[in-house]
C-alpha cells in the first residue's frame, strides 16, 4: 500500500481501529465503531472526520473575482469577503471538471477547495483557464490538514471544549481563528446535511485539535462510509456518481448553483440551450415500496424500457426507507412517476420522488442553500 498516500491524521486513525481502505489515492478511514453508530451521532449530536485529503488552491491578483466567474458556474464577484460559495467548473460541453467552494478572502484573494480525487486534474485545468487574467495560482493541498465536526451540537461542543467562538458564522461563511499559537480558517459549510464546521491548519494544529476532540469523549470519529451515507440523505452529490465528465450541471439538477445571467463561463452555451428544451436526462430521487437496496449502477426501467441508472442508492439509515438517487430520462423525471429497479433477477418496484431524503431540524443563520 505504499503508493496511496496519507494525511496527517493516519496514525491516530490505525491507532483507534479503524477500518482503513484505498480512497481517492489516499489510505482513509472508512468506520471506526460502525457506519450507522457514526452516522447517527452525526444526525442527533456531534461526529468528526478526516478530510485532510481535500485539495486547496489559492487563486490572487487583480482579476480574481473576474477569473473566478468565468472558471465557475456561480457567481462570487458581488458576495461580500468572508463568504463561501458553492459552484462547479465546467468544460466546455457543460460537463463537470469537479464541484468547489470557492471562499473570497478579498476582492484579490480566493481559496479554493476541490475534491481530493481531482487534485491534479484541477490545478491543472485552473491553471490553463487563467490566459487572459492577471491572476496567480498556487496549490496548497499539501500545506493544510482539515477536520470536519458535523452535527447539531457542535458549534456548542467547540465552545467548551476548544475554547473557540463560533456563533457569528452564518451559513456558508469562514473566519480566522488565533488558537493555541496556531492560524485556523474555520468555515461553516458541511457535507452532511447538519449544522457544522470545517477547520483548516497546519499539520500539528490538525494533530492537536483531533486529540482534544477526541480525548473530549464527546464528538464520535467517523469515516467516510458514514460521510457518504450522510451526504446521500441531503442529496448532495458526489464526483463520479451525481457528477462528472459526463455529466452536465443540469442534469445534475444543480440549477440553483448556476447563474446563466452571468455574461459568461466556461460551458455557459450547452447549458443554455439544454435550459431551452435540450435536456433529455436528469438526476431525481426515486424511492422503491419493497426492501430492496437500489446501488449505484443498477439499471432504472419505466416497464420494459431502460430509462436510466442509480448514481447512489442505499437504505436511508435516518429515514429507514430504500431510496436512491438515479440518473434518468426526462420524460419520466415527474414526481410520481411509476419505476422499476433491476436487482439482481427481478424488477423492484418504486416511483419518482424529491432528492432530500432528511431535512435537518436546525438551520443556522444565512442557511439559504448558498444562495
Amino acid at each position: 500500500m505504499d503508493e496511496f498516500r496519507k494525511t496527517c491524521l493516519y496514525d491516530k486513525h490505525a491507532a483507534l481501529g479503524a477500518k482503513i481502505e484505498p480512497f481517492a489515492g489516499w489510505l482513509m478511514p472508512i468506520e471506526y465503531t460502525g457506519i450507522i453508530a457514526e452516522h447517527q451521532a452525526v444526525r442527533t449530536k456531534s461526529g468528526m472526520f478526516d478530510v485532510s485529503h481535500m485539495g486547496e488552491v489559492l487563486v490572487k491578483g487583480p482579476d480574481a473575482l473576474r477569473y473566478i466567474d468565468y472558471l465557475t458556474t456561480n457567481e462570487i464577484s458581488s458576495k461580500p469577503d468572508g463568504k463561501v460559495v458553492y459552484g462547479m467548473m465546467l468544460y466546455p460541453n457543460g460537463t463537470v471538471v469537479d464541484d468547489l467552494l470557492t471562499y473570497k478572502v478579498s476582492p484579490t484573494e480566493l481559496f479554493l477547495v476541490v475534491n481530493a480525487s481531482n487534485i491534479a486534474k484541477d490545478y491543472a485545468w485552473i491553471v490553463e483557464q487563467t490566459d487572459g487574467f492577471d491572476v496567480v495560482v498556487r496549490n496548497l493541498s499539501d500545506d493544510f490538514g482539515e477536520i470536519a465536526v458535523q452535527g447539531p451540537a457542535t458549534e456548542d461542543l467547540l465552545r467548551r471544549i476548544m475554547g473557540i467562538e463560533l456563533g457569528d458564522l452564518e451559513a456558508f461563511t469562514f473566519k480566522h481563528v488565533w488558537w493555541h499559537d496556531h492560524d485556523l480558517l474555520v468555515s461553516r459549510t458541511g457535507y452532511t446535511g447538519e449544522d457544522g464546521f470545517e477547520i483548516y491548519a497546519d499539520f500539528l494544529a490538525t494533530n492537536e485539535i483531533w486529540d482534544i476532540l477526541l480525548a473530549s469523549g464527546e464528538i464520535l470519529p467517523c469515516g467516510l462510509g458514514a460521510r457518504d451515507t450522510l451526504r446521500f440523505e441531503a442529496a448532495l452529490p458526489l464526483y463520479g456518481h451525481e457528477i462528472s465528465d459526463e455529466i452536465t450541471a443540469l442534469e445534475a439538477g444543480l440549477g440553483f448553483f448556476v447563474k446563466l445571467e452571468k455574461p459568461d463561463f466556461i460551458g455557459k452555451a450547452v447549458l443554455v440551450r439544454q435550459k431551452a428544451g435540450e435536456l433529455t436526462r436528469k438526476v431525481v430521487g426515486i424511492e422503491l415500496t419493497e426492501k430492496a437496496v437500489p446501488r449505484a449502477h443498477y439499471d432504472v426501467y419505466a416497464g420494459e424500457t431502460k430509462i436510466g441508472y442509480v448514481t447512489t442508492g442505499y437504505l436511508s439509515i435516518s429515514a429507514g426507507k430504500p431510496v436512491a438517487m438515479a440518473m434518468i430520462d426526462i420524460a419520466h423525471a415527474q414526481p410520481g412517476t411509476p419505476i422499476s429497479v433491476q436487482i439482481r433477477t427481478r424488477k423492484v418496484p418504486g416511483f419518482v420522488r424529491d432528492k432530500k431524503f432528511y431535512k435537518k431540524n436546525y438551520k443556522p443563520k444565512g442557511d439559504k442553500a448558498n444562495e
